[in-house]
Protein backbone atom coordinates (compact mmCIF):
# COMPACT_ATOMS: atom_id res chain seq x y z
CA UNK A 1 0.00 0.00 0.00
CA UNK A 2 1.50 3.34 -0.83
CA UNK A 3 2.44 5.69 1.66
CA UNK A 4 0.28 8.43 -0.18
CA UNK A 5 -2.08 8.58 -3.17
CA UNK A 6 -1.01 8.64 -6.24
CA UNK A 7 -0.46 12.32 -8.30
CA UNK A 8 -3.79 11.66 -9.98
CA UNK A 9 -6.19 11.42 -6.85
CA UNK A 10 -7.48 13.86 -4.72
CA UNK A 11 -7.86 11.02 -1.88
CA UNK A 12 -6.26 12.08 1.44
CA UNK A 13 -6.83 8.27 2.80
CA UNK A 14 -8.43 5.81 5.11
CA UNK A 15 -8.06 5.59 8.28
CA UNK A 16 -6.68 2.24 8.29
CA UNK A 17 -4.07 3.38 5.32
CA UNK A 18 -3.06 5.97 7.32
CA UNK A 19 -2.56 4.14 10.58
CA UNK A 20 -0.57 1.45 8.38
CA UNK A 21 1.80 4.50 7.16
CA UNK A 22 2.70 5.56 10.51
CA UNK A 23 2.92 2.29 11.23
CA UNK A 24 5.90 1.18 8.22
CA UNK A 25 7.35 4.66 8.96
CA UNK A 26 7.98 3.88 12.87
CA UNK A 27 8.01 0.16 13.36
CA UNK A 28 5.13 1.15 16.29
CA UNK A 29 1.41 0.15 16.58
CA UNK A 30 -0.08 1.41 19.40
CA UNK A 31 -1.86 4.58 19.22
CA UNK A 32 -2.83 4.49 22.87
CA UNK A 33 -6.58 5.15 23.69
CA UNK A 34 -9.11 5.78 20.75
CA UNK A 35 -10.95 8.80 21.49
CA UNK A 36 -9.05 10.51 18.59
CA UNK A 37 -11.04 8.05 15.93
CA UNK A 38 -13.81 10.28 15.86
CA UNK A 39 -12.49 13.26 14.95
CA UNK A 40 -9.95 11.50 12.24
CA UNK A 41 -13.16 9.77 10.61
CA UNK A 42 -15.23 13.22 10.87
CA UNK A 43 -11.91 15.03 9.61
CA UNK A 44 -10.96 12.82 6.36
CA UNK A 45 -15.04 12.95 5.40
CA UNK A 46 -14.96 16.61 5.36
CA UNK A 47 -11.82 16.24 3.30
CA UNK A 48 -13.79 14.45 0.87
CA UNK A 49 -16.86 15.87 0.64
CA UNK A 50 -16.04 19.67 0.96
CA UNK A 51 -12.47 20.87 1.02
CA UNK A 52 -12.26 20.03 -3.00
CA UNK A 53 -8.53 19.74 -2.94
CA UNK A 54 -6.48 19.27 -5.71
CA UNK A 55 -3.68 16.35 -5.90
CA UNK A 56 -1.27 18.60 -3.93
CA UNK A 57 -3.62 19.55 -1.25
CA UNK A 58 -4.62 15.89 -0.74
CA UNK A 59 -0.77 14.90 -0.31
CA UNK A 60 -0.13 17.44 1.40
CA UNK A 61 -3.27 16.75 4.16
CA UNK A 62 -2.13 13.47 3.99
CA UNK A 63 0.98 14.16 5.17
CA UNK A 64 0.03 16.62 7.70
CA UNK A 65 -2.36 13.33 9.56
CA UNK A 66 0.09 10.91 8.42
CA UNK A 67 3.02 13.15 10.50
CA UNK A 68 0.05 13.48 13.33
CA UNK A 69 -0.61 9.78 13.86
CA UNK A 70 3.53 9.41 13.71
CA UNK A 71 3.90 11.60 16.56
CA UNK A 72 1.25 9.83 18.28
CA UNK A 73 2.77 6.48 17.81
CA UNK A 74 6.08 8.10 19.10
CA UNK A 75 4.62 10.14 22.48
CA UNK A 76 3.03 6.45 23.15
CA UNK A 77 6.36 4.66 22.79
CA UNK A 78 8.17 7.35 24.64
CA UNK A 79 5.63 7.42 27.72
CA UNK A 80 5.91 3.24 28.48
CA UNK A 81 9.71 3.23 27.61
CA UNK A 82 10.13 6.39 30.55
CA UNK A 83 7.30 6.12 32.66
CA UNK A 84 9.01 8.42 35.34
CA UNK A 85 8.04 11.34 33.11
CA UNK A 86 4.20 11.30 34.64
CA UNK A 87 6.18 12.57 37.55
CA UNK A 88 7.47 15.99 35.80
CA UNK A 89 6.11 18.88 37.39
CA UNK A 90 5.11 21.98 35.13
CA UNK A 91 4.40 25.12 37.46
CA UNK A 92 3.00 27.99 36.88
CA UNK A 93 3.47 27.73 32.22
CA UNK A 94 2.62 30.76 30.69
CA UNK A 95 0.13 30.79 27.74
CA UNK A 96 0.05 33.40 24.98
CA UNK A 97 -2.80 33.43 23.26
CA UNK A 98 -4.95 36.28 21.20
CA UNK A 99 -6.58 36.46 16.97
CA UNK A 100 -4.00 35.64 14.79
CA UNK A 101 -1.23 38.43 13.98
CA UNK A 102 -1.93 40.28 16.99
CA UNK A 103 1.84 39.52 18.62
CA UNK A 104 1.19 36.27 19.97
CA UNK A 105 4.61 34.98 17.80
CA UNK A 106 6.83 38.07 18.87
CA UNK A 107 5.68 38.08 22.54
CA UNK A 108 6.41 33.99 22.56
CA UNK A 109 9.60 34.10 21.70
CA UNK A 110 10.51 37.29 23.44
CA UNK A 111 9.95 35.18 26.46
CA UNK A 112 11.47 32.17 25.59
CA UNK A 113 14.54 34.02 24.95
CA UNK A 114 15.08 33.82 28.81
CA UNK A 115 17.35 30.56 29.63
CA UNK A 116 15.05 30.10 32.56
CA UNK A 117 12.06 29.53 30.37
CA UNK A 118 11.35 26.79 27.59
CA UNK A 119 9.26 26.76 24.77
CA UNK A 120 8.12 23.44 22.42
CA UNK A 121 10.46 23.67 19.68
CA UNK A 122 9.09 22.92 16.59
CA UNK A 123 11.21 19.23 15.56
CA UNK A 124 10.03 18.19 18.84
CA UNK A 125 6.55 18.40 18.11
CA UNK A 126 7.26 16.02 15.62
CA UNK A 127 9.26 13.81 17.32
CA UNK A 128 8.22 13.79 20.51
CA UNK A 129 11.22 13.01 23.21
CA UNK A 130 12.74 14.22 26.01
CA UNK A 131 14.81 17.40 24.68
CA UNK A 132 18.47 16.41 24.04
CA UNK A 133 21.40 18.43 24.22
CA UNK A 134 21.35 21.34 22.17
CA UNK A 135 24.58 20.76 21.00
CA UNK A 136 23.54 16.93 19.49
CA UNK A 137 20.60 18.39 17.70
CA UNK A 138 22.45 19.23 14.51
CA UNK A 139 23.45 15.64 14.06
CA UNK A 140 20.35 14.10 14.48
CA UNK A 141 18.54 13.31 11.24
CA UNK A 142 15.14 13.88 11.63
CA UNK A 143 15.71 17.28 13.12
CA UNK A 144 18.37 17.78 10.06
CA UNK A 145 15.86 16.90 7.36
CA UNK A 146 13.08 19.23 9.13
CA UNK A 147 16.26 22.10 9.12
CA UNK A 148 16.61 21.44 5.41
CA UNK A 149 12.91 21.61 4.42
CA UNK A 150 12.55 24.70 6.32
CA UNK A 151 16.03 26.54 4.44
CA UNK A 152 13.93 25.52 1.22
CA UNK A 153 10.66 26.91 2.24
CA UNK A 154 13.01 30.46 2.97
CA UNK A 155 14.31 30.21 -0.30
CA UNK A 156 11.24 29.01 -2.27
CA UNK A 157 8.36 31.37 -0.02
CA UNK A 158 10.37 34.40 1.69
CA UNK A 159 7.10 36.43 1.59
CA UNK A 160 5.51 33.55 3.65
CA UNK A 161 9.20 33.24 5.94
CA UNK A 162 8.29 37.22 6.68
CA UNK A 163 4.60 36.41 7.51
CA UNK A 164 5.71 33.63 9.78
CA UNK A 165 9.24 32.21 10.22
CA UNK A 166 9.63 28.91 11.25
CA UNK A 167 12.68 26.76 11.51
CA UNK A 168 13.56 23.15 13.07
CA UNK A 169 14.72 24.56 16.09
CA UNK A 170 12.59 27.16 17.09
CA UNK A 171 9.81 27.66 18.79
CA UNK A 172 6.62 26.91 17.74
CA UNK A 173 2.69 26.90 18.35
CA UNK A 174 1.16 24.28 20.90
CA UNK A 175 -1.60 23.10 18.26
CA UNK A 176 1.40 20.89 16.91
CA UNK A 177 0.74 18.38 20.85
CA UNK A 178 -3.18 19.24 20.06
CA UNK A 179 -2.91 17.22 16.45
CA UNK A 180 -1.96 14.14 17.89
CA UNK A 181 -5.93 14.44 19.46
CA UNK A 182 -6.56 15.57 15.77
CA UNK A 183 -8.31 18.04 17.73
CA UNK A 184 -6.78 22.02 16.18
CA UNK A 185 -8.45 24.80 14.48
CA UNK A 186 -5.41 24.82 12.19
CA UNK A 187 -7.11 22.26 9.88
CA UNK A 188 -9.89 25.03 9.17
CA UNK A 189 -7.17 27.14 8.68
CA UNK A 190 -5.49 25.48 5.78
CA UNK A 191 -8.57 23.73 4.29
CA UNK A 192 -12.61 24.50 3.81
CA UNK A 193 -14.14 21.99 6.21
CA UNK A 194 -17.40 23.09 7.67
CA UNK A 195 -18.24 19.62 8.97
CA UNK A 196 -15.54 19.40 10.93
CA UNK A 197 -15.46 22.61 12.15
CA UNK A 198 -19.10 21.61 13.58
CA UNK A 199 -17.73 19.08 15.39
CA UNK A 200 -15.14 20.87 16.76
CA UNK A 201 -17.00 23.72 17.99
CA UNK A 202 -19.28 21.65 20.34
CA UNK A 203 -16.39 19.11 21.32
CA UNK A 204 -14.85 19.13 24.48
CA UNK A 205 -10.84 19.20 24.60
CA UNK A 206 -10.11 18.56 27.70
CA UNK A 207 -8.61 15.05 27.01
CA UNK A 208 -6.46 16.57 23.99
CA UNK A 209 -5.55 19.19 26.76
CA UNK A 210 -4.50 16.28 29.21
CA UNK A 211 -1.92 14.47 26.16
CA UNK A 212 -0.69 17.68 26.01
CA UNK A 213 0.42 18.04 29.20
CA UNK A 214 1.67 14.41 29.30
CA UNK A 215 3.89 15.67 26.15
CA UNK A 216 5.42 18.76 27.43
CA UNK A 217 6.16 16.31 30.64
CA UNK A 218 7.69 13.79 28.47
CA UNK A 219 9.77 16.86 26.41
CA UNK A 220 10.57 18.73 29.17
CA UNK A 221 11.74 16.09 31.43
CA UNK A 222 15.22 16.80 31.01
CA UNK A 223 14.59 20.77 32.05
CA UNK A 224 12.05 19.98 34.98
CA UNK A 225 12.93 23.65 36.47
CA UNK A 226 12.77 25.43 33.71
CA UNK A 227 8.87 27.40 33.15
CA UNK A 228 7.27 26.48 29.93
CA UNK A 229 5.90 29.27 28.20
CA UNK A 230 3.71 28.44 25.29
CA UNK A 231 1.83 30.31 22.55
CA UNK A 232 -1.13 29.41 20.31
CA UNK A 233 -3.99 31.36 19.05
CA UNK A 234 -6.57 28.42 19.08
CA UNK A 235 -6.65 28.52 22.81
CA UNK A 236 -9.07 30.96 22.17
CA UNK A 237 -11.70 28.23 21.63
CA UNK A 238 -10.82 26.19 24.73
CA UNK A 239 -10.12 28.18 27.80
CA UNK A 240 -12.18 25.96 30.36
CA UNK A 241 -10.80 22.78 29.24
CA UNK A 242 -7.14 24.40 29.11
CA UNK A 243 -7.07 26.08 32.93
CA UNK A 244 -8.94 22.42 33.81
CA UNK A 245 -5.47 20.86 33.09
CA UNK A 246 -3.14 23.72 33.89
CA UNK A 247 -5.04 25.49 36.92
CA UNK A 248 -2.05 27.92 37.37
CA UNK A 249 -1.10 29.20 34.40
CA UNK A 250 -0.94 33.02 33.61
CA UNK A 251 -3.11 33.26 30.25
CA UNK A 252 -1.46 36.38 28.07
CA UNK A 253 -4.45 37.53 25.81
CA UNK A 254 -2.90 40.09 23.43
CA UNK A 255 -4.64 42.65 21.29
CA UNK A 256 -5.17 44.27 18.31
CA UNK A 257 -8.17 45.61 16.39
CA UNK A 258 -9.64 43.37 14.19
CA UNK A 259 -9.92 45.36 10.94
CA UNK A 260 -6.34 45.26 10.86
CA UNK A 261 -6.08 41.70 11.11
CA UNK A 262 -8.27 39.46 9.57
CA UNK A 263 -6.81 40.57 6.09
CA UNK A 264 -3.78 39.45 7.31
CA UNK A 265 -4.96 36.35 8.87
CA UNK A 266 -6.22 35.43 5.42
CA UNK A 267 -3.17 36.17 3.93
CA UNK A 268 -1.22 33.79 5.99
CA UNK A 269 -3.62 31.14 5.33
CA UNK A 270 -3.64 31.82 2.10
CA UNK A 271 -0.14 31.48 1.40
CA UNK A 272 0.31 28.50 3.19
CA UNK A 273 -2.12 26.76 1.33
CA UNK A 274 -1.91 27.87 -2.00
CA UNK A 275 -2.78 25.51 -4.68
CA UNK A 276 -4.33 23.12 -2.31
CA UNK A 277 -7.63 23.82 -3.27
CA UNK A 278 -9.94 25.16 -5.59
CA UNK A 279 -12.69 25.90 -2.80
CA UNK A 280 -10.64 27.59 -0.21
CA UNK A 281 -9.69 31.02 -2.00
CA UNK A 282 -10.85 34.02 -2.09
CA UNK A 283 -14.40 35.21 -0.51
CA UNK A 284 -14.67 31.67 0.75
CA UNK A 285 -11.67 31.49 2.60
CA UNK A 286 -12.22 34.78 3.92
CA UNK A 287 -15.53 33.81 5.06
CA UNK A 288 -14.49 31.50 6.90
CA UNK A 289 -12.11 32.81 8.47
CA UNK A 290 -14.19 35.64 9.74
CA UNK A 291 -16.14 33.19 11.36
CA UNK A 292 -14.10 31.23 12.66
CA UNK A 293 -11.70 34.04 14.64
CA UNK A 294 -14.96 35.90 15.59
CA UNK A 295 -15.94 32.94 17.39
CA UNK A 296 -13.25 32.32 18.70
CA UNK A 297 -13.07 35.87 20.42
CA UNK A 298 -16.49 35.55 21.39
CA UNK A 299 -16.30 31.84 23.21
CA UNK A 300 -12.70 32.98 25.21
CA UNK A 301 -14.52 36.31 26.36
CA UNK A 302 -17.33 34.27 27.75
CA UNK A 303 -15.18 31.96 29.03
CA UNK A 304 -12.84 34.15 30.61
CA UNK A 305 -15.52 35.67 32.27
CA UNK A 306 -16.44 32.60 34.60
CA UNK A 307 -12.38 32.69 36.06
CA UNK A 308 -10.39 34.67 38.08
CA UNK A 309 -8.75 38.02 36.59
CA UNK A 310 -5.74 37.30 38.13
CA UNK A 311 -5.32 34.26 36.18
CA UNK A 312 -5.04 36.51 33.29
CA UNK A 313 -2.78 39.79 31.52
CA UNK A 314 -3.96 41.82 28.82
CA UNK A 315 -1.14 43.37 26.08
CA UNK A 316 -1.90 45.86 23.50
CA UNK A 317 0.26 45.50 19.91
CA UNK A 318 0.97 48.67 19.80
CA UNK A 319 3.03 48.58 23.47
CA UNK A 320 4.48 45.12 22.19
CA UNK A 321 5.88 47.03 19.33
CA UNK A 322 6.44 50.55 20.60
CA UNK A 323 8.62 48.83 24.23
CA UNK A 324 9.35 45.23 24.02
CA UNK A 325 11.35 45.44 26.74
CA UNK A 326 8.84 46.95 29.40
CA UNK A 327 6.03 44.61 27.67
CA UNK A 328 7.98 41.61 28.83
CA UNK A 329 8.97 43.31 32.19
CA UNK A 330 4.84 43.46 32.71
CA UNK A 331 4.55 39.92 32.44
CA UNK A 332 7.13 39.01 34.71
CA UNK A 333 5.58 41.38 37.40
CA UNK A 334 2.21 39.29 36.95
CA UNK A 335 4.41 35.99 37.54
CA UNK A 336 5.99 37.88 40.59
CA UNK A 337 9.31 36.76 39.13
CA UNK A 338 12.41 39.12 38.98
CA UNK A 339 13.90 39.23 35.53
CA UNK A 340 17.73 38.22 35.31
CA UNK A 341 19.75 39.90 33.67
CA UNK A 342 20.06 36.88 30.70
CA UNK A 343 16.49 37.24 30.25
CA UNK A 344 17.10 40.83 29.26
CA UNK A 345 20.38 40.37 27.54
CA UNK A 346 18.22 37.30 25.81
CA UNK A 347 15.00 39.59 24.83
CA UNK A 348 17.59 42.37 23.23
CA UNK A 349 19.20 40.09 21.38
CA UNK A 350 15.86 38.31 19.74
CA UNK A 351 14.78 41.62 19.36
CA UNK A 352 17.17 43.17 17.56
CA UNK A 353 17.56 39.99 15.06
CA UNK A 354 13.53 40.17 14.42
CA UNK A 355 13.84 43.21 12.73
CA UNK A 356 16.49 41.77 10.20
CA UNK A 357 17.04 39.02 7.64
CA UNK A 358 14.58 36.67 6.99
CA UNK A 359 12.45 37.25 10.28
CA UNK A 360 11.85 40.81 8.88
CA UNK A 361 8.57 40.94 8.06
CA UNK A 362 7.20 41.38 4.63
CA UNK A 363 3.18 41.58 3.69
CA UNK A 364 1.16 43.09 1.74
CA UNK A 365 -2.80 42.19 1.90
CA UNK A 366 -5.93 43.71 1.66
CA UNK A 367 -9.63 42.58 2.94
CA UNK A 368 -11.45 43.20 -0.71
CA UNK A 369 -8.63 40.46 -1.69
CA UNK A 370 -10.96 38.10 0.30
CA UNK A 371 -14.34 39.19 0.19
CA UNK A 372 -15.03 41.41 3.26
CA UNK A 373 -14.66 45.00 4.13
CA UNK A 374 -13.72 47.09 7.27
CA UNK A 375 -17.21 47.94 7.95
CA UNK A 376 -18.40 44.13 7.74
CA UNK A 377 -15.21 43.10 10.03
CA UNK A 378 -16.10 45.70 12.57
CA UNK A 379 -20.04 44.70 12.45
CA UNK A 380 -19.17 40.64 13.21
CA UNK A 381 -16.53 41.27 16.25
CA UNK A 382 -18.56 44.21 17.48
CA UNK A 383 -21.83 41.45 17.64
Amino acid sequence: MADHPSAHTTTVGTLDDLHAAATRATGLTDFGEDSYLEPLRILLDSYAREAHLTPTGSKTARVFLKGALIARLLSEAAWQTDPGYADVRIERPVFVTGLPRTGTTALHRLLTADPAHQGLEMWLTQWPQPRPPRESWAANPVFAQLQASFAKHHIDDPEFMGLHYMAADEVEECWQLLRQSVMSVSYECLSYLPSYSRWLAGADWTPAYIRHRKNLQLIGSNDPDRRWVLKNPSHLFALDAMLEVYPDALVIQTHRAPETIIASACSLAEHATRGWSDTFTGATLGRAQLELWSRGLREFTESRARHDPARFLDIDFADLRRDPMGTVERVYAALGTPMSDAARAGVIALDTESATGARAPRHTYSLADYGLDEAEVSRVFGA
